[in-house]
């Protein structure tokens, strides 16, 4: 079933956008070569404790899970395109490190991901980030009353396609609300004008995430968890929590 929000819902859900924003501002400042992984998720989880909220990716056990999930962000670094376990690696210099997270206060939950590379960046890495950030923000401009759903990853593959790199679907966006994940699907490719009619209400999670190897592969590590690029080329993964709403897409997880 799928459940519209009501506004006074939307600014509630806006309140956990906020834990979400400055997780992701924080760990970015944060992180540096020789900084551990375990030690961003710590920093989030003073950031989530200090605002009164509560951690949706903690002890969150999916099917595809082979593990209550241990930490509260996901921290994917390199060839990990989705759900990297918050380790005891250390990171280094040029590492792509993507922050994905989730937050809830009162109930209401936001979703959102960062992707950035740790010190001195290579150019085909920031050029990685630079369209999975381009395809998020096609896909929030297609967020609008009366379109489709199948607009919003039309728009997105569009941009990840024609930049050559890989584009998984099979792990993407997803309607929020009470629950971090919630009907319906929302895809990082499809064809335009197909699928669920857009209505002011809906609360989605918009995630695009590319691989630089232009192939479509992934599998999961031996942590179970990890979503690995298939070719070992790096990934990147960008999100936000998107209200569509009679002014048009309003993103719940900005500063």
């Amino acid at each position: 079933m799928i459940e519209l929000k009501t506004p006074g819902e939307i600014d509630a859900m806006r309140e956990a956008g906020r834990v979400v924003a400055a997780i992701h501002d924080q760990t970015r400042a944060r992180a540096a070569a020789g900084v551990s992984l375990l030690e961003l998720d710590e920093l989030a989880r003073e950031i989530i404790a200090e605002a009164g909220a509560g951690a949706s990716f903690l002890g969150y056990h999916p099917s595809f899970g082979a593990t209550p999930y241990p930490g509260v962000i996901c921290t994917s670094v390199n060839g990990v395109m989705l759900h990297g376990l918050p380790t005891s690696y250390r990171l280094r210099e040029g590492d792509l490190l993507s922050v994905d997270c989730g937050a809830y206060i009162d109930g209401w939950h936001a979703d959102g991901a960062v992707s950035f590379v740790v010190g001195q960046a290579r150019q085909e890495d920031l050029a990685l980030i630079r369209t999975a950030e381009q395809m998020l923000a096609a896909g929030i401009a297609a967020a609008v009353p009366g379109g489709k759903m199948g607009d919003i990853g039309h728009a997105m593959s569009r941009i990840g396609r024609g930049a050559s790199y890989g584009v998984q679907n099979d792990f993407a966006g997803h309607g929020i609300g009470r629950e971090m994940h919630e009907a319906p699907f929302v895809p990082n490719e499809s064809r335009p004008g197909r699928g669920l009619r857009l209505r002011p209400g809906l609360v989605i999670a918009i995630e695009p995430s590319l691989m630089a190897g232009g192939g479509d592969d992934y599998y999961t590590a031996s942590d179970g968890w990890s979503l690995c690029t298939g070719d070992g080329s790096r990934s990147a993964h960008v999100e936000h929590t998107v209200a569509i709403t009679e002014d048009g897409p309003r993103i719940l997880t900005l500063p």
